[in-house]
């Protein structure tokens, strides 16, 4: 059974940076999507960036121009890179992988993101 392993997460300063690193544990073909997301307590879990198999990404505009959201297709790897970290972005990220034929949807386990002086 395939499992996503998320790494990175971490207590940072505001303005501050950190890198979130997911792995599949086995190999997933047809991969068509690969994202991140995350919950804040009290809140619905909410999209922050994904990328296509084509290298096309998307963001939310609460990240747009701080994160980086980037793929390894020979690894199925996806990466995070966050920048300029504010508290707000204090949530458990999720690791996201949506395959197609047949059509499945992977997540991780979670990894917690606490930004705070």
């Amino acid at each position: 059974q395939v499992q996503l392993v998320e790494s990175g997460g971490g207590l940072v300063q505001p303005g501050g940076s950190l890198r979130l690193s997911c792995a599949a544990s086995g190999t997933i073909s047809n991969i068509a999507v690969m994202g991140w997301y995350r919950q804040a307590s009290g809140k619905q879990r909410e999209l922050v960036a994904t990328v296509t198999n084509f290298g096309i990404t998307n963001y939310s505009d609460s990240v747009k121009g701080r994160f980086t959201i980037s793929r390894d297709n020979v690894k199925n790897t996806v990466n995070l890179q966050m920048n300029s970290l504010k508290p707000e972005d204090t949530a458990v990220y999720y690791c996201n992988i949506k395959r197609y034929l047949p059509s499945i949807t992977y997540w991780g386990q979670g990894t917690q993101v606490t930004v705070s002086s």
